[in-house]
């Protein structure tokens, strides 16, 4: 028989809902991005920014045309390029100085390399990257979850945690991010995948919503419009 992860074994003894869930959704299967640096993931977070993938990869594309012969611009790439032929790819007057902010901070060392950021704590990745113009404390938990692989990061900002916590808590209220940080204190130091399962609770809650049939009340109409 196989054992559990250390993840599933410490949240299952520790907190009996997670138990459940667990039980639910089945085996902890985080599947980490491909692998970038910290400057390309934080440039295109500011491209997704309030926008729908698709719009946002357009643009990236169109972006990243502007820089041929490379997977990617480098920072003085981007520093070197006019923001007039920036913005005719679709990014905002906005976006376009937070790029030129994350290039410049890229350039003096704010922004670490890939394999500094490796031996950085997660509260100073935080510290420094949210220097950058545009760049909040949920981007940076989603670089140091998807990208880093962190093991105890709890985003409690994230509407998808939260309302995952309200579902699998059986709670009437969204719990405020203040009541998330406290009962997940608990879940340390695998609170990354407390926060996995909590999505997976939300996402749950989603398709027995869809798949619920419809029931009409008999005798009676709908209302008009």
């Amino acid at each position: 028989m196989n054992q559990p992860s250390p993840e599933i074994a410490h949240l299952c003894k520790i907190d009996p809902v997670m138990k459940r869930v667990i039980g639910e959704v089945g085996p902890y299967a985080l599947s980490l991005r491909a692998r970038r640096s910290p400057f390309e993931s934080l440039a295109r977070a500011i491209a997704y920014q309030q926008l729908h993938d698709k719009a946002a990869e357009s643009i990236l594309r169109r972006f990243i045309a502007l820089f041929p012969g490379r997977r990617f611009p480098r920072p003085a790439d981007l520093l070197a390029m006019a923001p007039e032929t920036i913005r005719g790819t679709g990014f905002s007057h906005a976006k376009i100085a937070a790029l030129h902010d994350l290039a410049a901070k890229a350039m003096d060392g704010t922004v670490p390399t890939t394999t500094v950021i490796q031996r950085l704590e997660d509260d100073a990745i935080v510290e420094r990257l949210i220097a950058v113009r545009g760049v909040g404390r949920w981007t940076v938990e989603m670089l140091l979850i998807f990208q880093l692989g962190r093991p105890d990061v709890l985003p409690v900002d994230d509407f998808g945690v939260r309302n995952g916590f309200r579902i699998a808590y059986k709670r009437k209220a969204m719990p405020t991010a203040k009541e998330l940080l406290r009962y997940g204190e608990r879940w340390r130091p695998y609170r990354t995948a407390a926060a996995w399962y909590l999505w997976r609770a939300a996402d749950r809650a989603k398709v027995v919503r869809t798949t619920l049939p419809v029931v009409r009340a008999a005798g009676k109409r709908a209302p008009n419009g």
